[in-house]
């Protein structure tokens, strides 16, 4: 059985490696989510007018990590006390979200939300896939991620 999850927060680059360590996670694509424009690109997206965040859609294995888990680790590898901003990383697309698919992913998020957070909790919406280039980045660069605690 496969689930998804699907975060923000800051630099997708940073997020995918992030979360390609966890195990028990089997995939993580890079996209946007969250906004009122269909098919965003990239450029559409820097420019803070489509209302998407920069995100990850996380596909795992509840077997192996749960969602909770995720969450242990989406609060621990940014800082969410820092609205529409991560690092140097400035605009509404670098905003801290959790994109709830079902009502135990909300209840959860909820409650595991620490109390200075600025996160939002909101349901998903359409997740686009950003374009490939940006899938596997730093593994293509063959850099080391650079964009994320």
């Amino acid at each position: 059985m496969k689930s998804k999850a699907i975060f923000a927060e800051g630099c997708f680059w940073g997020v995918e490696t992030l979360f390609r360590k966890v195990p028990g996670v089997l995939d993580v694509v890079v996209g946007y989510t969250g906004g009122h424009t269909q098919n965003p690109t990239y450029t559409d997206v820097c420019t803070g007018k489509t209302g998407h965040a920069e995100s990850v859609e996380i596909t795992f294995d509840p077997d192996k990590v749960s969602y909770a888990e995720l969450l242990d680790t989406f609060w621990k590898t940014h800082n969410p006390t820092t609205l529409n901003r991560q690092g140097p990383d400035i605009g509404e697309q670098y905003r801290s979200t959790i994109f709830y698919i079902d009502a135990k992913q909300k209840e959860l998020a909820e409650k595991s939300k620490p109390e200075k957070a600025v996160t939002e909790i909101t349901k998903a919406s359409t997740f686009y896939p950003a374009e490939n280039y940006h899938q596997h980045y730093f593994e293509k660069k063959g850099i080391d991620p650079t964009c994320h605690i």
